[in-house]
This record gives C-alpha cells, structure tokens and sequence, in this order.
C-alpha cells in the first residue's frame, strides 16, 4: 500500500511576527477561510519569471532563458537574457510612475475644483504652503486671493503630466549639481505621460535592445514620479488637508470596538477618506449609530489610506497590507471601503462569509461582487454620509466576532517641515543639527525604510529585524507606508524607544524629543525624504549634493510596481537602495551590474537585491562607511564623538525664540 503524504502546514508564527495577524490567521485556519498567507504556500511563483527570465511582450513567445548558460541564450526576435530582464525592471518602472502619478493627477484636479468653489465639503487649509509651492512653480502670489493661486497652482501641476517639452516643474528644487548630472546623461525628465509612454515603446519588441539604453530610459522615467506626480501628490494633500505635524493614535487591529460601528479604509487616495472622517463626525450621523445600537462610529485604515488619515488627523490604523483580510476575519467591521492600490480582489470572497459590506469608490477600480459607491469630488460629501449611513444600517447584522486585544501607541507626522522645526524652532529651523550629528559622529548616518508587505516572507519580521540593528548603531530611520506600520506595530515609533538606540542617536533624541524612527506618511510621501536630503544638502557642511551622502534606501518587503518605481527615482537622485527577497534581475549578471555599479559611478545611487536581512544590514554598513570616509568625516565608533558639542534641548529652543520675539518687538 502507498504511503501517503500530507501537506506541511506553516505555523502561523512564521507568517507573521506579529501576535494579532497570528490570531487571525488560526481563526481563519479553523473557519476554513482562504488568506494572502496560505495562498502564498500553494501558488509557487514560477522560477523562470523571477529571475527575470521570461519575455511575452509579443507572441511569438513567451521565450523562456533556462538552464546553465541563459546570459548566451537568445529569444526567438534574439533578445538576449540582458535585454529581457531589463526590459521587464523598465516595465515595472513604467506601471509603478503611472500608478503613484495618477495619484497626484487626481489630487490636481481636485484642487482645481476647490479653487472654483466646485468641491463639495473641501476647503484649503494649509495657504502657508500652498504659497511656498507657488512661488517655487514660480507664480505671482503677491495681492491674489487664495483661491486665484491655488487655480494657478492646479493648472501647473496639471500640465506636468501632459508636457511633451521642457522640464518638470520640481526638477528646480533638486539640488544644483544633481540637476546638471542628470541633464549630462539625458535624464531630467520632461511629463509624466510623455516618459511613461515613451518607456513602454521602447521596451516593446524589436524597439530598444541595447540593456543599458533600456535602463537609463527607466531611471528618466522613475524621476517623474519621485519630482514629480508622487511629490506633486504630496504637496496637494498637504495644502487640502493640512501639513503634518506630531500626533499621537493607535496601530494594530485592537484599534476595532466592539460596541461601536467598524469602518475600514483601505487604499491609496486620500480626498474620499478625509471626507469619511468628516461625515462620521457629523452629528445627525452619529445620532443614526446610536439609533442602530452602537455606541459610536469607529474609523480606522489600511495601508496608505491609513497612513492619510493616521497622520493628519490621528485616526487609528488597522494594520498594513496583510492586515486586509484578517481585519474582516474579526468579523467586526460593518464596511471596508476601498479605492485603488494594493486591494486584494480575495476581499469579495472573504466577506461571504462575513456580514462585512465591502465599497468600491473609484471608477478605476471595481471588483465583482462588491458595492460600487462612485465617488465625485462635486458630491464629496453627500456619497461620504451616503456610505456612511450603509455601514451603520448592517451594524445590527453582526453576528459572532474576535477582536485581537493588540494595539500600540504611535506618535506619527514628521513632514519634512516639521523635522526641520524641531531642530530649531520657528525662527532657527534648519538641517544643520542634523548635518552637524552626522558630521561629528553621534549619528552614523540615515536609512529610509519604505514599502510594502509580502506573504512569501514573514510579515514584518525583515523591517523589524532592521530597524533593531539600525537604531543601535546610531542609524536614524526614515519611514513611510506600510514598513511604518510594522514599526508602529512593534513600538519604534514612540520616543520610549529611544532606549534601544545607540548612545550618539540616543542623545539626539533626547535632545529634541522625538523617536529614533520617524514616520512620514504614505508610500506617496517618499517625496518628503527627497526633500529632506535635498536641504540637508543646501544646508552644507556635509555634502551639496544629494549622492554621496552616508543614507540608504532600502524596501525590505516589497512587492508593488510602485516600490520598484520609487527605488529607481531613489537611486536617479542619488540613494544607494537595497531590496529584500528575491531579485528580479537574478538571471543577467550584466543588469546586476548596470543597476548596481554602473548607476553608482554616474549617479552616486544604485540598486540592488538581497535575500535576508542580515545581508542587507551588512551592506548598509559598507555603503554608509564608504560614504562617511569619501565625505573625510571621522570613522564612525559607537559614543566615541568627533567633537563634543552641546544639543539644544527643548527649553534652550523656547528661550532663544522668546528672546527672538522680545527683539522683533522691540524693534518694531
């Protein structure tokens, strides 16, 4: 008789490091319930078009490079295995810049609305900074009412998607030298849908065969989305919504109540979602839950819908990407809204078996068997209480639930103008304390830690493992998107933390009061790490430039077109970047090389993929070293400092803008 076999089950402690998904997870094991999770085991990904080996941009193939001796193989036209896996990263490129820029388009168009009194609900909070964005597209703000510049303001922005000569508007805030380092190699790019367009015909068969050509084009490409959509992005929602400042809220799925109505919301846009939490503050809408049996309506996010509302207005966040479906698991949320980005389809199924109403909202995006609400700035807040009001009728539709009793406090909110406040103040804000610690060695140098989550790695378990190894070496992180939301859930990001970081690092933070890992909001908001390094770079002292200063990128647990985009404008601007897992270019030598040694002679930013996180750390070390010693700045040793100097604390900060405001009195 046949011996037979059964399939190894995962522990659920190997897909997540985090206890409240690992409750799910069982809970939805014992219910029969399909996730992202286990799925991740069944569907094996095909080893050939992970290495970047298969090319079905026509029909006469897909040509697949197998075998020992692929980098001499060619397809049927006579692609060569480096012109295949450089095709497919620019295609990635190429959907990734489309992506986050269709963001900053729709946020364009919103403000231009608002401008004319056409966006129901909206108003301009922010006029400090949609000023500063004017005068850096250079339009007259003198004598002209708010909404005469943020018209203004709109139809710039408008235009960089469409123009097909020049420049982008934000390419004047890089960095002068960056700026003439990308016009000596032919990459400063000019609109968003001329290089995205112009990308995919390139890497069309029989277009652009030469792998460096493809790359370079790529590289021209990905700028359109870090200076341009995803920072246009930015820069709207700050001047719609308010620029972000510290505020403390809660992460996890222990955020979810049960006695009051559960609202998930889930994706990328941020105007429906600003306009949710409006509704639910609405009196006569809170007045119908109580009416229904609940206690209130409780608002929370996922992904960088969450990370939207989370540091603007303090809204609790459920958790990142694969919190989706276990947040429906608890059978406690009464609707998940969703708009576009990073939304699994499976939701549909899950909740079947739920009494969870899952919303569509985007006319881009609709998933069969869900509820299409469409949404329309015109009528922003109408179909806002709309939805609103769908939730709170199924709240009596609950049914049996478990709400995992994990959350952890977060303090979140550090727009580039805020780190650059609270090194001095109102009247002395700069980068200079922060050059100044690099320089005299309390900090090594600056990781950005961005990204995504990925079933076929344990959940947080590569950003986390980082992040312990970064602080205590005296590496301050940067963070945004759903790697901030592991760190959240994991408590970096309170000053508390502190504690675990090295004693240069330590010092800092004490000084200025803040967490040694800050958070600086969505996936979109990369830009604002951009703009950070840039006037760390105009402050001087360190480096004029943005390349060659002791940072690095690095996307641990990636798995979006989008991160790839963003890792290739990093590297364009001058970032080393290192992404975890698996390399899509593992099949070709030559990219490898290309994307990681050639871009760092031109460009002092590179590329490259490695599979673990104590190989990833490894080379962050190198490459911050190698930083510090071409910058002649002392050789790092943890507590032993260049120079001692004395870190302004808060009470020094207040005492020096006082004696500023009793000057400018008596002045006046």
């Amino acid at each position: 008789m046949a011996a037979t076999t059964e399939k190894k089950v995962v522990p659920v402690t190997e897909k997540s490091i985090d206890p409240a998904s690992q409750q799910m997870l069982e809970k939805a094991r014992q219910e029969g319930i399909s996730t992202m999770f286990d799925r991740a085991d069944v569907m094996k990904p095909c080893p050939i078009g992970r290495e970047g080996m298969c090319c079905k941009h026509c029909f006469m193939g897909p040509c697949r490079m197998v075998g020992k001796d692929k980098e001499e193989m060619v397809g049927i036209c006579g692609a060569t295995a480096a012109t295949i896996a450089a095709r497919g990263v620019a295609r990635y490129v190429a959907a990734g810049t489309a992506a986050h820029s269709d963001h900053g388009r729709d946020l364009a168009f919103t403000l231009r609305a608002v401008a004319k009194g056409e966006a129901q609900g909206f108003k301009i909070k922010d006029v400090k900074k949609l000023v500063q964005v004017a005068r850096i597209m250079g339009i007259n703000v003198d004598g002209r009412k708010t909404e005469e510049i943020a018209l203004d303001v709109a139809d710039e922005a408008i235009a960089n998607f469409g123009r097909q000569t020049g420049e982008l508007t934000y390419v004047r805030r890089a960095p002068k030298k960056r700026q003439a380092l990308w016009k000596k190699y032919g990459i400063t790019p000019r609109g968003v849908d001329r290089e995205v367009v112009e990308l995919m015909h390139r890497t069309g068969m029989g277009v652009d065969q030469d792998p460096d050509s493809i790359l370079t084009s790529a590289l021209k490409t990905s700028l359109t989305d870090g200076w341009g959509g995803a920072m246009l992005a930015t820069d709207i929602s700050d001047i719609l919504f308010g620029t972000p400042a510290p505020v403390k809220a809660n992460v996890n799925l222990g955020v979810l109540k049960a006695d009051e109505v559960n609202i998930i919301v889930h994706g990328h846009e941020p105007t429906l979602s600003m306009m949710i939490v409006a509704a639910a503050e609405a009196p006569e809408i809170v007045e119908h839950a109580k009416s229904k049996g609940a206690k209130g309506i409780n608002l929370a996010g996922i992904c960088c819908t969450a990370n939207e509302i989370l540091v603007r207005q303090g809204i609790s966040s459920a958790g990142n990407f694969l919190n989706q479906e276990l947040a429906i698991i608890s059978g406690s949320v009464e609707a998940m809204i969703v708009d576009v980005q990073c939304v699994a389809e499976a939701l549909a199924t899950t909740v079947k078996k739920f009494h969870t109403k899952l919303i569509t909202t985007s006319p881009k995006a609709k998933i069969t068997g869900a509820t299409h609400i469409e949404y329309d700035e015109h009528r922003a807040m109408d179909i806002a209480k709309e939805i609103v009001k769908l939730a709170i009728d199924n709240y009596p539709n609950r049914k049996e639930y478990a709400i995992p009793q994990f959350k952890t406090d977060v303090i979140v909110g550090f727009s580039h103008e805020y780190i650059k406040y609270m090194q001095g103040g109102t009247y002395r804000g700069s980068f200079r304390p922060l050059n100044d610690a690099i320089m005299d060695g309390r900090i090594m140098g600056v990781v950005g830690m961005v990204g995504c989550n990925n079933p076929r790695l344990c959940q947080d378990k590569y950003n986390v493992d980082l992040v312990k190894k970064f602080i205590s070496h005296d590496i301050l992180v940067v963070t945004t998107g759903c790697a901030a939301v592991a760190f959240g859930k994991t408590g970096y990001l309170t000053p508390e933390m502190m504690d675990a970081a090295g004693p240069g690092l330590k010092e800092v933070c004490e000084a200025i009061g803040i967490p040694p890992v800050l958070h600086m909001g969505s996936c979109v908001d990369n830009s604002r790490i951009l703009t950070v390094l840039t006037e760390m770079a105009e402050e001087g002292g360190l480096s004029d430039d943005i390349g060659g200063m002791p940072g690095v990128g690095i996307c641990a647990e990636w798995m979006h077109e989008k991160a790839l985009a963003i890792g290739v404008y990093f590297a364009a601007s001058g970032v080393p970047v290192i992404f975890g897992g698996d390399s899509i270019v593992e099949g070709s030598t030559k990219v490898q090389k290309i994307m990681r040694d050639t871009w760092f002679e031109r460009f002092k930013g590179s590329l490259e993929f490695l599979p673990d996180p104590e190989q990833i750390f490894s080379r962050t070390i190198e490459l911050i070293t190698n930083a510090r010693k071409a910058l002649k700045l002392k050789d790092y040793e943890s507590g032993k400092f260049a120079k001692e100097k004395v870190l302004l604390d808060m009470a020094a900060r207040r005492e020096i803008e006082k004696k500023q405001r009793e000057e400018a009195l008596a002045g006046a």
